[in-house]
């Protein structure tokens, strides 16, 4: 008898502990998570805007010569008549971007980090202290790399461009009970130029729509 009770205490004793397991688990998610979410999602655009930043101007520092791309066209008098840009060449950077980019956030997604649960729970004693939670990152859908410029006046026969680059890709941030998907978007210069000139407003229409580079990202 006392053989049985035994078994049957130590069973309640199992069940309790389940019991309780699952609430503090049911209440986590419900409290825990979307602090979490938040927090993760802060921190990996982060990180994910400084690789992307650092690509673009590991790149094209060492790739974008403005006068090698940029071809200005002048008449006799010395006006300018024409801007052309070559498209192939900045493609071809624009590729090496993209390809470097995917790479680089593979590797820091597999990686990922850790974040303190004191922090989570904004509990300033115990930030660094404590369990961490794991967090990873994939790319999903393509990354899009795209050009535009701008002209503006910079003085008398002079004019001012501006060359930007945007760069955008979603990425899916992993956690052990949920997952979220976010939007990494930036425009960042890599080329800003004094043309000294007559501009005529037909040859500032730079056409920038067909240089650029989409890749896919591999599909898991």
């Amino acid at each position: 008898m006392d053989y049985v009770m035994k078994k049957i205490n130590i069973l309640i004793g199992i069940l309790f502990l389940l019991v309780i397991f699952n609430i503090f688990i049911y209440s986590f998610d419900k409290i825990a998570t979307p602090t979490l979410i938040a927090v993760a999602d802060a921190e990996m655009r982060a990180r994910c805007m400084e690789i992307v930043n650092k690509v673009v101007s590991d790149e094209y520092s060492k790739e974008f010569n403005y006068d090698e791309i940029i071809h200005v066209d002048k008449d006799k008098e010395g006006n300018i008549v024409m801007l052309k840009a070559d498209t192939l060449k900045m493609n071809k950077i624009a590729c090496d971007v993209s390809i470097e980019s995917q790479k680089k956030l593979k590797e820091f997604g597999d990686y990922g980090i850790k974040i303190p649960m004191g922090y989570i729970f904004k509990n300033n004693l115990l930030s660094y202290f404590g369990p961490s939670i794991k967090v990873k990152m994939q790319p999903i859908g393509s990354i899009e790399t795209k050009y535009h410029s701008e002209f503006e006046s910079a003085g008398i026969n002079q004019t001012r461009q501006r060359i930007y680059v945007s760069f955008k890709t979603n990425m899916r941030i992993i956690l052990a009970t949920k997952g979220n998907d976010i939007e990494i978007n930036n425009e960042i210069p890599i080329s800003e130029t004094i043309i000294v000139g007559k501009i005529p407003s037909t040859a500032v229409q730079l056409d920038l729509q067909s240089a650029g580079f989409e890749i896919q990202n591999p599909k898991k």
